[in-house]
């Protein structure tokens, strides 16, 4: 089952706790919130919202909440592209490669990886 979608400022709240695991709302708050314009209750909302979608869970440490993520980074971008190609792309992934044969800068390293993720795709389809 997957999980509920985010949004895009979700998104964003999501990496910086990845990066900055076991914080208090008051960190997060006067951190990523005043760097952005967010008021503490806000940022208490989106990570009660984040915690009620299973992506941060927290626990009572001296008095204060304490939140990490629940999931790796990777996993909560491979289910926002998902969410993205399913809900705005209809599934298809042939605009999202088009726009980036068009518009995007693929670095050599970036080519190469997409490379190998084309192989493995066509090696999939032929076992299958």
């Amino acid at each position: 089952m997957s999980k509920p979608s985010i949004g895009d400022q979700e998104l964003a709240l999501l990496h910086y706790l990845a990066e900055h695991e076991n914080v208090s709302v008051g960190e997060v708050a006067a951190d990523y919130g005043e760097e952005r314009g967010l008021a503490r209750s806000t940022v208490l909302t989106m990570m009660e919202r984040l915690r009620a979608k299973s992506y941060l869970k927290r626990r009572h440490v001296q008095g204060i909440y304490r939140y990490s993520t629940a999931t790796g980074p990777n996993e909560v971008m491979s289910n926002a592209v998902g969410q993205f190609v399913e809900k705005t792309l209809s599934g298809s992934l042939s605009p999202f490669v088009a726009w980036m044969s068009e518009k995007a800068e693929v670095s050599d390293s970036e080519l190469a990886e997409l490379e190998a993720l084309v192989a493995q795709l066509q090696s999939r389809r032929k076992e299958s």
